[in-house]
């Protein structure tokens, strides 16, 4: 039997960085950009909401890699300030939520924002390094995705 050896210093040290980097990215998951008015929860709703498919409540939570009870109170949130609603579908059971005319209006103003901002970030980057950042983004993702597949939340 082979035995498997411990990260070198120098994996360690890569893996340590990139996780430091990856904290750094995942906080600014929860942080309001200066300008915006949506909460990011509301914001992220309303983003997979942005095609014009209504979504139900399961719909919404595996698309957003959420609890079903977590999507239930964003929701509900949202709701109850304007920027979602439900509505009946004959013969279904569920009541699908859609954007609410002020909720597409806030979305797209705070979008407005997140993409001038990302356009900053990216335009002080450069070409090169933009390309290179998704490249290594994508690579990342799919080798992450193949050896630890999303789980199923039921």
């Amino acid at each position: 039997m082979r035995h498997m050896a411990g990260p070198t210093r120098t994996q360690q040290s890569m893996l340590t960085e990139l996780a430091d980097e990856l904290m750094r990215v995942g906080r600014r998951r929860h942080v309001n950009v200066e300008g915006t008015e949506l909460d990011m929860s509301a914001f992220k709703v309303l983003w997979v909401l942005s095609d014009d498919r209504p979504r139900t409540l399961r719909e919404l939570a595996e698309e957003l890699d959420l609890e079903l009870s977590t999507i239930n109170r964003q929701v509900n949130a949202a709701v109850r300030a304007g920027l979602l609603e439900r509505f009946s579908v004959p013969d279904g059971p569920s009541r699908p939520v859609r954007p609410t005319a002020e909720g597409r209006r806030l979305y797209e103003h705070d979008s407005a924002i997140h993409a001038d901002l990302y356009r900053s970030v990216l335009a002080e980057m450069g070409a090169d390094q933009v390309r290179e950042l998704a490249h290594g983004l994508r690579a990342f993702n799919d080798a992450y995705e193949r050896r630890a597949p999303r789980r199923t939340r039921d």
